[in-house]
């Protein structure tokens, strides 16, 4: 669908610069890098960058502006809008796809109604693409991941992984190999590129509390903001609270003493479960929680499930133990 279907006309940017009062907000400050080395020109911002909600102060910044460094694809919709619902997470996943080649941003019409009025969209979903500061294509309803794919190498070319994705898989393999200092070296080198990519971020702080660096992997996490709901920087999250909680509850080999000689105790078995998931075992401390859930499921408001959980989000999905944890927390619930 071209764009002049969405009533774009010759005199847009007077229409836009004229009826809405479009202040200019000044962008947060990048994160400082941490300990750069400058190994890589990814060039690209990064395509796991969280899609933001915007409002029509941020519309000249956040599309118009950088427009011109690269395509800004702005995404109509509203809660109540069901096609919005199933179109987000298909064109989140197809411009995280992308590499960086495209942006992606999106403004609710029901609270921001301004832009989407004068641009002449009459229903939603509607994504609109801008490339140098104005309006070039665009296309209406849900459509399926191969079309919306379609719709941006339209504007980019083909897609695939980008330098940037590639150097994540490989710092998150020299992580997952215990080659600490390489992982370091890359996700440091990444964090120097592309400062606010939140997965080097968190792969930086991971490795520091591999490392036993408690208080540098702290402040990391903090160079990555909020940032809820981002897989890797909830999982080094998690992974530093789990380290706060073995230091308080002390030294695994006594407490399993202690657990021998009195095995009922919950509380013996919980503290346990946390120091040995510390230490690296990480089935047997999902044994110990679940022994706990099996036998009494209601102990400290499920308390035992909770930190299950936790250990989960903390050793990440690929853990085999995560794989392990969950099928038997499945069989005790269900059983």
């Amino acid at each position: 669908m071209s764009g002049n279907e969405f009533g774009f006309g010759s005199n847009y940017g007077g229409q836009m610069s004229g009826g809405v009062n479009y202040d200019a907000q000044p962008k947060p400050e990048a994160p400082k890098s941490v300990d750069p080395t400058g190994l890589l020109n990814l060039g690209a911002t990064s395509s796991l960058e969280p899609v933001k909600d915007i409002t029509n102060a941020e519309f000249m910044p956040e599309v118009v502006d950088a427009s011109n460094e690269r395509p800004v694809l702005i995404d109509f919709w509203a809660p109540w809008c069901g096609p919005c619902k199933q179109l987000a997470p298909i064109l989140e996943k197809a411009v995280a796809d992308a590499g960086g080649k495209v942006k992606l941003v999106k403004m609710n019409i029901d609270e921001h109604p301004e832009v989407s009025g004068q641009m002449g969209i009459k229903s939603i979903p509607a994504v609109v693409a801008f490339v140098n500061g104005k309006p070039a294509d665009g296309f209406m309803g849900a459509k399926s991941e191969r079309e919306i794919v379609q719709f941006i190498e339209k504007l980019v070319g083909p897609t695939g992984p980008s330098e940037l994705d590639l150097a994540l898989v490989e710092a998150k393999e020299y992580l997952l190999e215990e080659k600490y200092q390489e992982a370091a070296e890359l996700y440091s080198a990444i964090i120097n590129q592309v400062p606010d990519n939140l997965d080097a971020i968190a792969g930086y702080g991971m490795v520091a509390l591999k490392l036993g660096q408690l208080e540098q992997a702290k402040q990391v996490l903090l160079q990555a903001g909020e940032a809820k709901g981002h897989q890797a920087v909830e999982g080094l999250r998690a992974a530093i609270a789990l380290e706060e909680q073995a230091a308080e509850v002390g030294d695994y080999s006594e407490l399993a003493d202690q657990v021998e000689k009195d095995p009922a105790n919950k509380d013996l078995r919980f503290d346990l479960a946390i120091a040995v998931a510390a230490a690296g075992k990480h089935e047997e401390a999902a044994d110990h929680l679940l022994d706990i859930i099996a036998k009494d499921r209601a102990w400290r408001e499920d308390g035992a499930r909770e930190q299950l959980l936790q250990f989960f989000e903390a050793w990440g999905p690929k853990d085999p133990a995560t794989s392990y944890g969950r099928r038997r927390l499945s069989s005790v619930l269900f059983s």
